[in-house]
């Protein structure tokens, strides 16, 4: 870290929130000291989606799933670690939150498009745990003070990374966008600043 003893706000989106929660609760690093965490979508919780798709491969071919994602060197240990059973009898149990550390949370849905790759995902999440962003449900999102739901904005929109065809398509017929990524981060600086932080 580049935070040597200064003081720090970490906002984290998807599993970059739990990644920052095990540092926080478990590494407790002592070269910087952590103010408040902020989490975007992230699966606190686990994922009703990750439950299906692994039910749907079975424990037998799983390690034949990961060598063949290792060898093509796609990263996909975590992803047993997004069901809802292992956040709930392992992970959070052994993850508390930090005395002295602000958590603070904010969750996405979405009403996918036909063509949407979230369409499966969000049908599946939505019968297991409600609205959801495509891949992580408001549910499983809420961790500390819950700061507010965006509305219409998918997973990926969060971090900004939105197929430009589908801008195209929407610009071309007189829509707006409706989400800025950028501007809701320096929003959420805002929010830290007012709460003094």
């Amino acid at each position: 870290m580049k935070a040597h003893g200064k003081s720090v706000n970490i906002i984290a989106h998807s599993m970059g929130g739990l990644d920052a929660r095990y540092m926080i609760s478990r590494l407790k690093p002592a070269n910087v000291n952590v103010l408040s965490l902020t989490t975007i979508a992230s699966p606190h919780r686990g994922s009703a989606f990750a439950d299906y798709v692994l039910e749907r491969i079975g424990p037998t071919n799983l390690p034949r799933i990961y060598r063949v994602l290792r060898a093509l060197q796609i990263e996909s240990g975590a992803f047993s670690q997004l069901t809802r059973r292992y956040m709930a009898e392992d992970f959070n149990s052994k993850t508390p939150d930090r005395e002295g550390v602000a958590y603070f949370s904010y969750g996405a849905t979405l009403s996918p498009a036909l063509w949407s790759a979230f369409r499966k995902s969000h049908r599946i999440i939505e019968a297991e745990e409600g609205p959801n962003d495509g891949l992580v449900s408001i549910a499983s999102c809420r961790w500390g003070s819950y700061k507010g739901t965006l509305v219409n904005v998918s997973h990926l929109d969060l971090i900004n990374w939105t197929n430009r065809l589908r801008w195209l398509v929407w610009r071309m017929t007189g829509h707006e966008r409706n989400f800025n990524a950028i501007a809701f981060y320096l929003d959420i600086a805002d929010m830290l600043a007012k709460e003094g932080f």
